[in-house]
């Protein structure tokens, strides 16, 4: 069966990411693009309605699906909110790294740990344990949220 090139353009490609795991589909493809456009922590059904608003018809438990695998091959950053919820994020770096993350708009920065990397080995270590990872997040508001809320009061 062959396909008819369709009248609209096809949407902007970024460059390949090299981190998308053994199944390069086009889903995943498509995930991967809408993280790159969002460019800010956003949720699962957050992609999926960025999918849907580009014409990308791709179904919310594949989107889960892609997430959780991209997250397993640490080509996407992973947060939890407030509520619990999985937040994702493109990950722009390829080093160990932390997120200081907007609370109001979910603008995100990569930092470094500095001595949080040395707090937790020296945690694991006064527990007799062999340190495999740590969790670091810093919340805040930055500066343009400040500057929206001093002008709206």
């Amino acid at each position: 069966m062959s396909r008819t090139p369709s009248a609209t353009p096809a949407p902007k490609r970024h460059t390949p990411t090299p981190k998308l795991g053994v199944r390069n589909t086009w889903q995943r493809t498509a995930v991967v693009e809408a993280l790159r456009d969002i460019d800010k922590f956003v949720s699962a059904r957050q992609i999926h309605d960025a999918l849907e608003q580009r014409g990308e018809k791709v179904g919310l438990t594949t989107v889960y699906r892609t997430l959780q695998s991209l997250a397993q091959v640490e080509a996407v950053d992973v947060l939890q909110n407030k509520d619990g919820e999985s937040l994702y994020r493109h990950c722009l770096t390829e080093h160990h790294h932390h997120h200081l993350m907007c609370t109001q708009c979910g603008r995100s920065e990569e930092i470094e740990g500095g001595p949080v990397e040395q707090w937790a080995q020296l945690v694991a270590q006064r527990y007799g344990y062999e340190l495999v990872g740590h969790d670091a997040e810093v919340f805040g508001v930055c500066r343009t949220c400040q500057e929206e809320r001093g002008n709206n009061a």
